[in-house]
């Protein structure tokens, strides 16, 4: 007997509470929490996580659902109805991110907090709330890759529960959320491993690492998926933006090590920003 998840984790009255929505939440929980535990070593207050979180959060899904509805503007150009209709699906995690970098800059800008060091702090926070939110799909039954066989998923040693779930209107799929989670795991660990090792990172390259190592993992995961935006018929969308990321990335470490010169990861800051805060 094949048994799957409910997507509706329990009802309140006539409100269906999902498991991609809890899950979603307790990955933010997870986030703000390992930010407010490094900032402290870098004396950065938790209060600035905690506000950073209330902008960069509902602004970061609007840009997940402007990135989403740009690359289907054939569609919602015909459906306007349709375009803030985000709990029908729809929203693209590099979008998210776009947008998320976006409020940050200006944050620090505000609080006169350096930007490059806060990115290095939540940077292992996001990647946990990434590894954690792609549960969020495995339970929609969504973001998934193209049909294979049972054969296939029981080769992995999948635990039953993940095949069950890959099985859906009788076919079975590619677990590219799993993929794609493990994989980013593995780029979380060695960051935790080795973000405090002296003289190692400069300021900005964890979070350099961090989209080095995604782009990279996402790359080959897209090229999996059934589900990817496509941008002249043919381009998938996320494929293209994780090779410029990749390309960007290198540029600028080279030129941030060769030019700029910043400080050390482990130097930084808040309190020595040369700015004041008052």
């Amino acid at each position: 007997m094949i048994l799957t998840i409910n997507p509706v984790a329990f009802k309140l009255g006539n409100l269906s509470v999902k498991w991609y929505g809890i899950i979603m939440a307790v990955a933010i929980i997870l986030a703000v929490s390992m930010a407010i535990f490094e900032g402290r070593k870098r004396q950065i207050e938790s209060d600035d996580f905690m506000d950073l979180l209330l902008w960069a959060v509902p602004l970061g899904y609007v840009g997940a659902r402007i990135y989403y509805v740009i690359f289907e503007w054939n569609y919602y150009s015909q459906h306007l109805d349709e375009i803030i209709a985000i709990w029908n699906g729809g929203i693209a995690i590099y979008g998210g991110l776009l947008a998320g970098l976006a409020v940050l800059l200006v944050f620090c800008y505000k609080r006169m907090l350096p930007p490059f060091l806060m990115l290095d702090i939540i940077t292992p926070g996001v990647m946990a709330a990434q590894i954690l939110g792609r549960w969020g799909n495995f339970i929609n039954q969504e973001a998934h890759g193209g049909p294979t066989t049972l054969a296939f998923l029981q080769s992995l040693h999948l635990p039953d529960f993940i095949i069950n779930q890959m099985k859906i209107g009788g076919v079975y799929y590619q677990p590219t959320f799993l993929y794609e989670s493990f994989f980013n795991l593995i780029g979380l660990l060695i960051i935790l491993l080795l973000r405090h090792r002296k003289h190692l990172f400069k300021q900005g390259e964890i979070f350099m690492l961090y989209l080095a190592w995604y782009s990279v993992v996402r790359f080959f995961v897209e090229g999996m998926r059934t589900d990817s935006l496509y941008l002249w018929g043919s381009i998938r969308v996320s494929q293209m933006l994780s090779v410029i990321l990749l390309i960007v990335v290198i540029v600028l470490f080279i030129y941030r090590r060769r030019i700029v010169k910043p400080k050390w990861y482990l130097d930084g800051s808040g309190l020595k920003y040369p700015y004041s805060r008052d």
